[in-house]
């Protein structure tokens, strides 16, 4: 098994609605795009890190922190699918799709999401959650839940609380993190079906993957600091934030 290639891609798209070019906007003198991919180093399980960037402005910030980028077509619906291209030319075996605009991602978590992957070669795909620990989070819509079998597989993601707590029964809500590996095959396959039912009720693309049978295997991620690790940088607001939460920890 020690032989499988792990590589990770970084989806980065130069058009944002909210946020133009915001890959490259610079958060404490670094392009942001840089900030992920130097955490991403830190993962000891990833072989190779590239960039699959939709315009030339992001291959050459990459190229000239000394990372790799690839240029991937504009017109792509999803980073999932920016990465199946990307790795249509990138020989690795299993895949981490690490989110572009998540500048202080735990690279623990990259470890984390891959291991079961080498434990067991009959997954096709794993993911994380931690635990939801804000009340006001359970109705937050842009909150996404898991839950899970016994064996850990996913059994439903949702933007409403599940599971709905009829009876008093002691129990766990778990927050979806959007930190996902895939065997190279699988996800070839997956950017090659159609959109489904749940997925488009939902707007979670990750339920095509449970509505045509495939198991996702959810691991609890012993991250503790998830505020920071999986802060999301959409709006100018955020980039202010980003820059304070990296004084507060003394972080530059």
């Amino acid at each position: 098994m020690g032989s499988l290639k792990v590589g990770g891609v970084i989806p980065a798209r130069f058009g944002s609605t909210r946020l133009q070019g915001k890959a490259l906007l610079p958060i404490l003198g670094k392009p942001m795009i840089q900030r992920v991919y130097e955490r991403c180093q830190q993962a000891r399980v990833l072989d190779l890190i590239c960039v699959a960037a939709d315009d030339e402005r992001i291959v050459t910030a990459v190229k000239a922190f000394g990372g790799n980028a690839i240029m991937t077509r504009r017109g792509h619906a999803s980073g999932t699918d920016r990465v199946a291209e990307a790795v249509e030319t990138l020989q690795f075996d299993i895949v981490v799709n690490i989110q572009g605009d998540q500048p202080f991602i735990d690279p623990i978590m990259i470890e984390e999401a891959v291991q079961p992957m080498l434990d067991d070669p009959s997954l096709p795909m794993a993911t994380l959650m931690h635990p939801l620990t804000d009340p006001a989070d359970l109705a937050d819509i842009g909150i996404v839940k898991v839950v899970c079998d016994v064996q850990g597989n996913a059994l439903y993601f949702s933007r409403s609380p599940i599971p709905y707590a009829r009876e008093e029964v002691p129990h766990t809500v778990y927050e979806h993190v959007g930190l996902y590996v895939y065997r190279r095959e699988f996800l070839l396959k997956l950017s090659q079906l159609l959109p489904t039912p749940l997925e488009q009720i939902e707007s979670l693309e990750q339920l095509r993957v449970l509505e045509n049978g495939f198991r996702i295997r959810v691991v609890e991620s012993k991250c503790r600091d998830h505020h920071f690790c999986g802060f999301s940088v959409d709006t100018p607001e955020d980039l202010a934030k980003a820059e304070a939460f990296l004084r507060e920890r003394g972080m530059s």
